[in-house]
């Protein structure tokens, strides 16, 4: 098979020879290159739609790849330093479930922190694995999840000598690293494999000034958001493995679920960002890292605010920091992130990641403009002015301790009853409740319901929130286990 540098593109060059020849299409999708749906094409752009096309000869196969797209996942393979990449036009959830899925089979133990996004559970669910929860840490004033300590790991390991995996956030929402690399050891000198969640890490790998990224610290397999942070079109990712994982058999496991008519926009996005990280990503992380400093110096000048950066780092569950994350905490204000969040976009036009209970995120990438960070700070300090409570009761976020009752695939599909939320204490919680973004459970399948839990759902929902999860989208009744 022929070699490409990385300044190729074989997804997009394939794309671009199937344009030249005028192919007649009688195939699907029915739009026909956007004749069929001349409103879809005026909004979108005939280029877009003239590349919204089906899998045919010269374009390869997304569910058996054997030209343009195998050659361009093995350019990402060397890009990224994996033993193999494959192309997922699921999502990062979709990824987090084939690392999951590949690993686990039903009845199998995952070593897991409790702070996971609702992939990989969603995951425990269609294959039947069992969690271990390592519980991660507790910054009790900024009121976030840490990583996982090694320790902690190390006693799970001990504890569960048959599990099959461990699982690490590489960084967290916030920006947190656990030490990936000595878990990672541990898992291995205790025939586990080491899984990545990267949904907010796919920078990590273009430069030295960040935490280690998951695959350059012996991990088997990392599943990355490239349209996060590598600039791709959203919900196209990469599922990477090393040569621990036989790549066959993750292929098939992705083929489970993976659609058998993949976006071409979304894989040439893949394509091309891949190419543009490989030849640019370490003058565009510099960028970013200039940015994200500048504004937080800026904001912590303000008054009140805190955004936070390596000096949290304990060298244990908070092992380094991802300093392109711009997290803020803004109870000192007397306002949750939450509500922080709303006002910037209500008041100011500025629509920021996510706010929880304490604190605000500002994804901050490529595509920034030093005057619209200038923008984010003015309008943070007129917040700060016009908007600032002294002496309010604000819920202090803590780690709740999840009792794990039952696995989740049992809870989920078990017998189940509808209860009004407030009749719930003492059940078994047989779906999820979260606050999306970022989407991580406040509960999950399988866990007890407590007084302490309910009280966080309702603060949260009361904050403005938007609350996910539960069949009832009110969330005024919880499906609990009979």
């Amino acid at each position: 098979m022929e070699y490409y540098s990385q300044d190729r593109a074989p997804i997009l060059e394939a794309l671009e020879k199937m344009k030249r020849a005028r192919l007649v299409p009688f195939d699907v999708p029915g739009h026909k290159r956007g004749r069929g749906n001349p409103e879809l094409t005026e909004f979108l752009g005939e280029k877009c739609l003239s590349v919204d096309v089906n899998s045919m000869k010269m374009l390869d196969n997304l569910c058996h790849p054997v030209s343009v797209i195998k050659d361009a996942e093995r350019l990402a393979a060397d890009a990224f330093g994996a033993a193999h990449v494959f192309f997922m036009v699921g999502g990062t959830t979709s990824a987090v479930q084939a690392m999951v899925m590949t690993a686990c089979k039903r009845g199998d133990k995952i070593i897991i922190p409790r702070n996971v996004h609702r992939s990989a559970i969603n995951a425990m669910i269609l294959c039947g694995a069992v969690p271990v929860y390592v519980n991660p840490q507790m910054d009790s004033m900024l009121g976030i999840s840490l990583g996982m300590s090694v320790a902690d790991v190390e006693q799970a390991i001990r504890e569960n000598p048959d599990a099959k995996a461990v699982f690490v956030n590489n960084p967290t929402y916030y920006g947190i690293c656990s030490d990936i690399k000595s878990i990672a050891k541990l898992a291995h000198d205790n025939g586990m494999l080491l899984l990545a969640d990267e949904a907010h890490g796919s920078h990590l790998y273009f430069s030295d000034k960040l935490p280690v990224a998951a695959m350059h610290a012996d991990a088997d397999m990392a599943a990355l958001s490239m349209h996060k942070s590598g600039g791709s079109l959203t919900q196209s990712s990469m599922l990477l493995i090393g040569n621990r994982v036989p790549e066959g058999y993750v292929h098939q496991i992705i083929n489970l679920t993976q659609t058998t008519s993949a976006s071409y926009l979304l894989l040439a996005s893949l394509d091309v960002s891949r190419r543009n990280m490989a030849l640019r990503g370490k003058e565009i992380i510099d960028k970013i890292i200039d940015q994200v400093e500048y504004a937080r110096d800026e904001i912590n000048t303000i008054g009140d605010y805190y955004a936070y950066s390596r000096e949290l780092i304990n060298g244990d569950s908070i092992f380094d920091f991802d300093i392109t994350k711009l997290s803020v905490y803004t109870r000192s204000i007397g306002l949750a992130g939450i509500e922080v969040y709303d006002i910037l976009r209500d008041e100011y036009d500025i629509q920021t990641e996510f706010g929880d209970i304490a604190n605000l995120l500002a994804y901050v990438s490529v595509g920034d403009r030093l005057k619209d960070i200038e923008r984010l700070v003015s309008a943070l300090a007129e917040i700060r002015r016009n908007y600032r409570q002294t002496g309010r009761k604000m819920l202090k976020a803590e780690y709740i301790n999840p009792q794990v009752i039952c696995g989740p695939q049992e809870a989920f599909y078990g017998e189940k009853e509808s209860l009004p939320i407030d009749q719930t204490v003492g059940r078994v919680c047989s779906e999820f409740v979260m606050c999306y973004p970022p989407g991580i459970p406040i509960l999950a399948p399988g866990e007890k319901i407590t007084e302490e839990i309910l009280q966080y759902i309702r603060y949260a929902k009361k904050k403005g929130c938007s609350m996910t999860g539960p069949e009832d989208m009110n969330i005024k009744f919880l499906n609990v286990m009979k």
